[in-house]
């Protein structure tokens, strides 16, 4: 797939159906490389997956490595490397599983992936991207890794909104939210760097709330600060509307007219695999960065219903001129303006 085409969406897509299977190994009394070496050479589960998938638990669940050593009667040292992937055996991952409040197979990455918590799923999809050559990505309002550095500013202030008044006695609520824009900002500092092929879909509807009310974590701000948002989400709309006309290289835009799913997915291909994130969390307008459970898949099904639906959406979206001549439209209709004003009031 060359960087300005589409054209190979379908043919390029790597499915993991053509994988050898084989029965899910009995573990007892071996060690995980000798657990992992029997699922043969093209076995879905990496080691260094296993780390990452640790990290990203122990980071969802606000625990520093010494807390966690701790538990597990450990030193950080051999808790370090284990999170790179050098587990020596299957019950010190039996441990891992209960101190982090998950199951083995999530830890292992068997089948799905459940993560209940903001921070460690998008530290998995910080991991996921890392090798991933194209992410096709249906999240709204807009996707996070091509908004403006003021973008973040403005998104950590939306979640520190959103935190119930009284909740945040002593301070943790904060620390998460500082603890997922640490995260966030790594994502987007990847990207910049690394520049992966990327097909962006968005809903016109999302767009449309964007424009109208900023992003807000709550509806009883000041006046100035609603308008302050929405000067910013005029700001990302037009964004949007520039790279529509001169795309960056590697990054494909469509808005979508028709009804959107209502949880976000995105799809990551890598060399040799593919990987669905299906997420309840929500950055932007009215963010759920707190209740939720986000999946991570490999399974065949669900990687081609998805592909399905991205297909769809893409076939049926506004690109290119036609994509920003629309946008222009909302920002005349929803936009504010210098005044403070939207035109369709």
């Amino acid at each position: 797939m060359t960087r300005s085409d589409l054209n190979s969406f379908e043919s390029e897509a790597r499915h993991p159906s053509g994988r050898n299977r084989t029965e899910w190994p009995q573990w007892r009394r071996k060690d995980v490389g000798e657990m992992l070496s029997e699922t043969g050479e093209n076995a879905p589960i990496r080691l260094s997956d296993i780390g990452a998938r640790l990290r990203a638990f122990r980071m969802g669940r606000g625990l520093t490595p010494e807390a966690v050593a701790a538990s597990l009667g450990i030193s950080r040292a051999a808790l370090y490397r284990a999170e790179k992937g050098e587990i020596p055996k299957i019950e010190t991952l039996t441990r891992i599983a209960d101190v982090l409040g998950t199951s083995l197979p999530s830890l292992l990455g068997v089948g799905v992936e459940y993560v209940d918590t903001a921070i460690a799923f998008f530290e998995r999809m910080r991991q996921i991207e890392e090798e991933a050559e194209q992410i096709i990505g249906l999240f709204g309002p807009v996707s996070y890794l091509l908004t403006s550095d003021a973008y973040d500013g403005m998104l950590q202030e939306v979640m520190l909104d959103a935190i119930p008044p009284g909740e945040d006695a002593f301070g943790a609520a904060r620390q998460s939210v500082d603890a997922l824009m640490s995260v966030l900002r790594q994502r987007k500092s990847w990207y910049k760097r690394r520049q992966p092929l990327i097909v962006s879909l968005i809903a016109s509807s999302d767009l449309e709330r964007f424009l109208l009310h900023g992003a807000l974590g709550r509806h009883d701000l000041p006046p100035e600060t609603v308008a302050e948002r929405r000067h910013l989400a005029r700001s990302e709309v037009e964004r949007i509307a520039t790279m529509l006309r001169r795309p960056p290289p590697g990054v494909q835009i469509g808005i979508a007219l028709e009804p959107t799913p209502a949880t976000t997915f995105q799809i990551f291909r890598q060399r040799h695999r593919s990987t669905l994130a299906i997420s309840p969390f929500r950055l932007g307008e009215q963010p759920n960065v707190r209740i939720g459970v986000a999946l991570i898949t490999s399974a065949p099904e669900p990687m081609r219903l998805h592909e399905d639906i991205a297909r769809r959406l893409w076939e049926g979206a506004l690109k290119g001129d036609a994509a920003a001549d629309f946008l222009d439209g909302l920002l005349g209709r929803y936009g504010i303006d210098g005044k403070g004003q939207s035109s369709h009031f």
